[in-house]
C-alpha cells in the first residue's frame, strides 16, 4: 500500500498534461510488448521452375483399301489382265498435310522424314504366276510369290516435284534385285490433288528369268500342248533396263477424313524381256494397269 500511495500522491503533483502522457504509454506498453514478440517473417526460398515438356502431336492414322486391274502375268497380252487389291495404311503427326504416296511406291516406313528428303526400308509382294490358268502358258511351269526387300529414297527438288528410288531384293520365286526410279509433279487443285510423270525400271538376270527364259524342255512342252498358238523357242532373259513408262494419278479429299483416287500407268517392256518369245509370239510389251480406291483418317494419341 506503500508503493501505491506512493504514486498517486506524485501523479497529484504532476501537471495534468504529464497525466495524460503517462496514462497513455501504460495503456500502449502492452501492444509495444505484443509486437515485439512476434517472430520475424522471413521470404519463401525461390523455386526453379518446372521444366516445360510440350505435349507430343497426336497421330493421324489412315487406313484403306486399293483394287487394281494388272496384266495376267509379266509380258501377258493387252486383253488378258486380271485384278488383285491390297490394304492402304499410313501416320503423320497431328498438322501435317497428306501423304503423297505414288501408285508404283512399294510399302515402306520413312525412318528418316525430313521436308526435302525421306527415306526407309520397303517391302513389295509379286504375285504367283499359275500356267495352268493360260492357255498362253501351258507347259511354261509355275512361279511362286515373292517378296522384294530393300529401301527407298525420296528427294523434293520444290514443294510439287518429287524424285524417288527403290532397290529390292528378291525372295522366293526370283531372287534377283529390281531398281525403281519414279519422277512426279504433284500438284494441289482445290480439293482435288494431280500427280504425273515417267518411270524406268532395271533388273537383274536372276529376277527376269523366271518370268521370261525358256528351257528347251519348255518349249518342246508347251508347243505340244498348244499346237495352235505361235511356237515357242528356248531363250534366256538377261538383265538390264527392263522398262520404261509413265503414270498418272487423281485423289479428291471429300473431307479431312474420306479421300478417293484413281490412277493408271503404263509400262513398255524393252531389252532382253522385250524380245522374249513368250512376249513377241504369245504376249505384249505394252503393260498397263490401272486402280481405284479409298482412304479413311482419324486421329489416336502416340503409343510412346
Amino acid at each position: 500500500m506503500v508503493g501505491l500511495e506512493f504514486w498517486v500522491g506524485w501523479m497529484a503533483m504532476m501537471s495534468p498534461a504529464w497525466r495524460v502522457v503517462l496514462v497513455l504509454c501504460v495503456m500502449g506498453a502492452p501492444r509495444f510488448a505484443v509486437a515485439a514478440d512476434l517472430p520475424v517473417s522471413s521470404a519463401p526460398q525461390p523455386t526453379a521452375p518446372a521444366a516445360y515438356a510440350p505435349a507430343a502431336p497426336d497421330w493421324i492414322v489412315t487406313v484403306g483399301i486399293e483394287g487394281r486391274v494388272v496384266p495376267a502375268w509379266p509380258g501377258a497380252p493387252d486383253s488378258k489382265l486380271t485384278w488383285s487389291g491390297l490394304p492402304l495404311f499410313s501416320i503423320r503427326n497431328e498438322g501435317m498435310p497428306p501423304d503423297y504416296f505414288g501408285p508404283r511406291d512399294s510399302f515402306g516406313i520413312r525412318l528418316i522424314n525430313l521436308p526435302q528428303f525421306k527415306f526407309g526400308p520397303v517391302a513389295k509382294i509379286i504375285w504367283e504366276r499359275k500356267a495352268a490358268d493360260y492357255t498362253q502358258l501351258y507347259g511354261l511351269g509355275d512361279v511362286n510369290y515373292a517378296v522384294q526387300l530393300g529401301a527407298f529414297a525420296e528427294f523434293w527438288a520444290v514443294p510439287w516435284l518429287r524424285l524417288r528410288g527403290e532397290v529390292r531384293q528378291g525372295i522366293g520365286g526370283e531372287t534377283g534385285v529390281t531398281g525403281d526410279v519414279f519422277l512426279d509433279a504433284v500438284v494441289p487443285a482445290g480439293q482435288f490433288r494431280l500427280s504425273a510423270g515417267p518411270r524406268v525400271t532395271l533388273q537383274s538376270a536372276a529376277a527376269v528369268s523366271p518370268y521370261f527364259s525358256i528351257t528347251q524342255a519348255q518349249a518342246i512342252t508347251a508347243n505340244t500342248l498348244q499346237p495352235g498358238l505361235p511356237a515357242l523357242t528356248a531363250y534366256s532373259a538377261n538383265g538390264g533396263l527392263y522398262s520404261y513408262g509413265a503414270g498418272g494419278e487423281v485423289e479428291y479429299f471429300f473431307n479431312p477424313q474420306w479421300t478417293a483416287h484413281v490412277f493408271t500407268e503404263y509400262d513398255r517392256l524393252t531389252g532382253s524381256v522385250a524380245d522374249s518369245p513368250l512376249v513377241t509370239q504369245r504376249g505384249s510389251p505394252n503393260q498397263f494397269t490401272f486402280g481405284l480406291g479409298a482412304t479413311y483418317s482419324f486421329t489416336m494419341h502416340p503409343l510412346w
